[in-house]
């Protein structure tokens, strides 16, 4: 037998060797953390090599969210379901129910004078008004109704009720810091809602409905002649953050210098410590005036975005997506991302949520930025 044929025998009895090796691996639920993608053409571990990623994805109110909602509405009654929800799938990390990897965003229709009964789980959740100005959300006995723009606070393990008060349909959107609980294998759900042991479909006021105005309206300045652990704590004790305190904010800052990267941003803030409303995740307002450019920045956290007024184009890497009013964007962490307004008369405000919170907490937070001579700078 030749060198070559000896050789040839060699690598194909190599190659069935791994092939075996790589199938025992598999079938006994391990990786072979050596694996490239160039060697290795076993199909389950090429899949686990590839891994789930999720990816910059935009879903348009409009075209893909509205009909689909009015059409829930018209076909899922009460009865079927309290959770008449669509929740927004990022296609890179199918099937998971998560939007970026550590948050969703779930769109639902609320029909005239609806309330569902309540509930509460481990996650911890916001609500937006988008349309109707008679929302219902109560939370740990405050009775909240809100309009387009105002954010509720549902924080973790605090009951709480959703509906329409209205006569006409509202819509609102959501954002959980579902999956991230869900990875760390804590979400839990109840809803056995019972005072005194009777049970009961809604929460009786304890609260009254402008509470959390009355008491952290302002800012700044903080009662002591109240208790301020509401539900379990660890969280924001102001339960309803108002659309048009928040415009005006920025609309008095219209003239002021923005930063170069994020523009003209406040972020929704906890009156006790003035950090964000949850551990876990954080929402911003920002405002592109008319023909307004941010610089570009690439950051980990990861960012879930929705115009309430005006549209704005935002640029992922080369990829431009351009929002109108109640779309989302789904913008994962590590893409380079900037922000135009491509109008040159109306002023856009977006919505933003991000899991920033949860990577401080862990150290993994960074930014870097790209000055106007394209250098790249380390932000954070």
């Amino acid at each position: 037998m030749s060198d070559m044929t000896q050789s040839a025998t060699g690598a194909s009895g190599r190659k069935q060797a791994l092939d075996r090796m790589y199938d025992e691996i598999n079938r006994k639920h391990m990786f072979p953390f050596w694996a490239k993608r160039s060697d290795v053409a076993h199909d389950e571990i090429a899949s686990l090599m590839e891994g789930r990623k999720a990816v910059p994805f935009h879903w348009s109110y409009k075209r893909d969210l509205e009909p689909l909602l009015y059409q829930s509405a018209s076909l899922i009654s009460t009865e079927d379901s309290d959770r008449r929800s669509l929740i927004l799938l990022n296609p890179g990390l199918k099937p998971q129910r998560a939007t970026v990897s550590t948050l969703y965003t779930a769109y639902r229709l609320n029909d005239p004078n609806e309330i569902m009964p309540p509930h509460r789980h481990t996650a911890s959740a916001i609500r937006l008004g988008l349309t109707g100005t008679q929302n219902f959300t109560g939370v740990e006995g405050e009775d909240i109704q809100f309009g387009p723009g105002d954010m509720v606070l549902t924080p973790r393990d605090t009951w709480h009720n959703h509906g329409n008060h209205g006569d006409e349909p509202a819509i609102n959107l959501s954002v959980l810091d579902y999956p991230l609980v869900e990875t760390l294998n804590a979400l839990q759900f109840e809803h056995d809602y019972q005072e005194n042991g009777i049970a009961k479909k809604q929460q009786s006021a304890r609260f009254d409905p402008h509470y959390s105005a009355r008491i952290y309206g302002t800012g700044g300045m903080t009662p002591r002649f109240v208790d301020h652990y509401r539900g379990v704590g660890g969280s924001s004790p102001m339960f309803v953050y108002r659309y048009d305190a928040m415009r005006e904010l920025l609309e008095r800052n219209r003239h002021a210098p923005a930063d170069p990267y994020e523009g003209l941003m406040v972020e929704y803030t906890d009156p006790l410590s003035g950090g964000p409303v949850y551990k876990t995740m954080t929402f911003f307002m920002l405002m592109l005036r008319p023909g307004e450019r941010t610089l570009p920045m690439k950051q980990t956290a990861s960012l879930l975005v929705s115009p309430l007024e005006g549209s704005a184009q935002c640029v992922i890497d080369d990829e431009t997506f351009s929002c109108d009013p109640f779309d989302t964007l789904a913008a994962p962490g590590n893409h380079w991302l900037y922000w135009v307004n491509p109008s040159a008369t109306q002023t856009a405000f977006l919505f933003i949520a991000s899991d920033e919170p949860a990577l401080k907490a862990f150290g993994l937070l960074q930014r870097f930025g790209k000055n106007e001579s394209g250098d790249i700078l380390r932000l954070a």
